[in-house]
C-alpha cells in the first residue's frame, strides 16, 4: 500500500478523534513516535498512542487542519495549523508507512517557541490526565 493510499486512512482516524481503537488499527507494532519536545524516541504501539490520542484531545479543536501534503514512496509531511489560547501553532508531521499502509515511524515538529510551550504544557496535563484515568480503570 502506497503512502498515498495510507494518509487516507490516517485522516480518517485523526478525523475521528485519534480514538485508541483507530490508533490500534493503523499503528505498526514497532512503531516510534519523535515529540518536540521529548529527547527520546518513543518506541512501541503503546507508547505511539498515548502521544497520539492526548494529541488528538489537545489538537482537536475545531481549528485544526492540515493544509499542505508532500507524499513520496511510503513517507508523508503533513503540514497543520491550529490555534489555542489565541496562539497560532504551526507544525509538520512526517509518517512513515510499511508497505501493508501501518504507521511505523511519527515525527512532530512545530513553531515557533511560544507555540511549542503551549503543546508541551497541555499534552503534559493530558498525558498525566490519561494515566490517572487508566490507573483508576485498573482499580
Amino acid at each position: 500500500m502506497s503512502a498515498q493510499n495510507a494518509i487516507k486512512h490516517w485522516h480518517q482516524v485523526a478525523e475521528s478523534g485519534s480514538t485508541i481503537e483507530g490508533l490500534m488499527e493503523i499503528l505498526d507494532e514497532n512503531a516510534v513516535f519523535h515529540s518536540p519536545v521529548v529527547h527520546t524516541p518513543q518506541e512501541g504501539r503503546e507508547k505511539v498512542i498515548a502521544y497520539l490520542s492526548a494529541a488528538g484531545q489537545v489538537l482537536g479543536s475545531g481549528s485544526f487542519e492540515y493544509i499542505r501534503e508532500v507524499i513520496d514512496g511510503n513517507d508523508a509531511i503533513l503540514e497543520f495549523q491550529n490555534e489555542i489560547d489565541g496562539i497560532t501553532i504551526n507544525g509538520i508531521d512526517m509518517i512513515r508507512f510499511t508497505d501493508q499502509g501501518k504507521i511505523i515511524d511519527f515525527k512532530v515538529m512545530v513553531r515557533p517557541m511560544k507555540a511549542m510551550n503551549k503543546l508541551w504544557e497541555l499534552m503534559a496535563a493530558q498525558l498525566e490526565a490519561d494515566q490517572s484515568a487508566i490507573s483508576a480503570d485498573k482499580k
